[in-house]
């Protein structure tokens, strides 16, 4: 199967059986239909589909949930099968009730806790985007902290990052002569698109060097609190390997709330619940 072959629209749907199925064990015509405002026969339509595409044991029809549910052997074949995915789902759903109402528990409640939407421009995010794939050097103002008066910067943006929290736009800053972070939110003003850069991002090393990264339960934890704590992560021998881009080291060990430091771990080690190692110079 070939999912370059398959419409996007009909991908996204395939998506959202998938998740559903396996998330919710229970999938019916009306989640299709109630998602997407689409008729009943479309619906059952993209379901038979999906079936013949991966298989006949993928899911099955029980009549006595009055839907389908997935095979003990199912396997996502387009998303990864993750939690995220589903909870993503939900999340889309507290933003967006209006468009995603499949979600119907009766008397059952979720919620999402919503962190603040950074104030970001679609004119300035608009033009970033054009840099980047042209490769274009940007004329652009940005505040920081350090210097909150705004201030003209010439940037070559590569690639948008989002560490869990705030957007960032990666670039060559030609006032540092490096490639550096850019919050999205602080950048000020229309920018002003100019000649093509020779800073690609192939020379910048801290993206392109990959970082192997092993995060483990405090050790200052009890045994018990240990096992725990790498059961929430799913680790294995209380070891979970990541890798991920030197240039995101910072933002992964932030967001996952690791410390190195030892006194933190050993006098709150509650609160400190997780810490890393890692070897920058690990692969390439």
């Amino acid at each position: 199967m070939i999912q370059v072959d398959i419409k996007w629209d009909q991908q996204v749907r395939f998506r959202l059986i998938e998740i559903i199925a396996l998330w919710e064990g229970r999938l019916t015509t009306n989640h299709l239909c109630d998602a997407f405002h689409i008729g009943r026969q479309q619906a059952s339509r993209d379901i038979n589909k999906y079936i013949s595409l991966t298989g006949q044991d993928q899911l099955i029809l029980d009549r006595t949930i009055k839907g389908y549910r997935p095979a003990d052997s199912f396997k996502p074949r387009f998303t990864q099968g993750t939690a995220h995915e589903y909870l993503m789902l939900l999340h889309q759903q507290y933003n967006q009730e209006e468009t995603f109402e499949f979600f119907n528990w009766g008397e059952a409640q979720s919620t999402v806790l919503n962190v603040p939407e950074r104030a970001v421009s679609p004119r300035i995010v608009r033009s970033l985007i054009a840099a980047a794939r042209a490769n274009l050097r940007v004329d652009i103002d940005y505040v920081s902290l350090s210097t909150p008066e705004v201030r003209g910067r010439i940037i070559t943006p590569h690639s948008l990052v989002y560490d869990g929290i705030r957007w960032h736009v990666r670039a060559f800053c030609e006032d540092r002569s490096s490639y550096r972070d850019f919050v999205l939110s602080r950048f000020r003003n229309e920018p002003d698109l100019m000649d093509k850069s020779p800073n690609t991002r192939e020379y910048d090393d801290d993206w392109n060097h990959q970082v192997k990264l092993t995060i483990t339960p405090n050790p200052y934890l009890s045994e018990k609190q240990q096992c725990i704590v790498a059961d929430d992560y799913a680790m294995e021998n209380k070891e979970l390997e990541i890798t991920t881009r030197k240039a995101l080291l910072h933002y992964y060990l932030r967001r996952m709330g690791t410390t190195q430091d030892k006194g933190l771990l050993q006098k709150e080690p509650e609160v400190h619940q997780l810490t890393a190692r890692f070897d920058i110079n690990s692969t390439q």
